[in-house]
């Protein structure tokens, strides 16, 4: 590495990277302790509120009151669900970001000791491959079980269980049969579906793209 002779010595410039390092790190796990705080919250919404279906269901039967009170409490759920997930979704794109301005900072590491990047199990590029090598360390994993197994597909799923039990309720509140109820709850749940996952895989894929167009220039052999 070539110094600035007017710059900051080795010694200073790894203690304001380590600095900026540890920030990251801190907000990174401030953000996933408040969403992971929301999803407990909202599923303990859902869990009440079926629970009162299962009690109201008992007393009064399916009646026009229960089917009132089931679309009641499903648009409520499905509402504070669909903000949750929205939330969860920011998160995870905010997260891309915490890894890449980490592996940014290993790299500026790599550039004042060459010799550590054997020791590395994580990135330190900022382009895809980089940011993968992060979040997989090296156990190879494929793109779709990384997006079957994160957060935000796990609170969409059930918010398209919600959607779907809501469409069929309505459908079977304006007297349609079991054929078609079962068709509209399914026509809800893909409507759902694709109003909610588009626009995050979207805005997930353009981050990437951003992120490719400025890869961090260091590959030290």
């Amino acid at each position: 590495m070539t110094e600035d002779p007017g710059g900051a010595g080795p010694a200073v410039r790894a203690q304001l990277l380590a600095t900026e390092h540890w920030s990251l790190l801190a907000t990174r796990s401030q953000t996933w302790s408040e969403v992971m705080g929301r999803i407990t919250a909202q599923f303990t919404f859902a869990s009440a509120s079926l629970v009162v279906l299962a009690l109201t269901l008992q007393v009064v039967g399916v009646n026009n009151s229960f089917r009132i009170l089931a679309v009641w409490l499903g648009t409520s759920v499905l509402i504070t669900g669909t903000l949750t997930a929205l939330r969860v979704r920011n998160a995870s794109q905010q997260d891309l970001m915490f890894v890449a301005g980490m592996n940014r900072l290993r790299a500026a590491y790599l550039e004042i000791d060459p010799g550590i990047k054997d020791y590395l199990v994580t990135g330190w590029t900022d382009d895809p491959a980089g940011i993968l090598r992060t979040y997989d360390m090296d156990v190879k994993r494929s793109g779709l079980s990384h997006f079957l197994a994160s957060a935000f597909v796990f609170a969409g799923a059930v918010n398209i269980i919600i959607a779907a039990g809501l469409g069929a309720v309505l459908a079977n509140t304006a007297g349609t049969g079991g054929l078609g109820t079962v068709l509209v709850g399914a026509a809800t749940a893909l409507l759902y579906a694709t109003l909610v996952f588009l626009p995050a895989h979207h805005g997930y894929r353009a981050a990437l793209t951003l992120l490719a167009s400025h890869p961090t220039d260091n590959e030290t052999d």
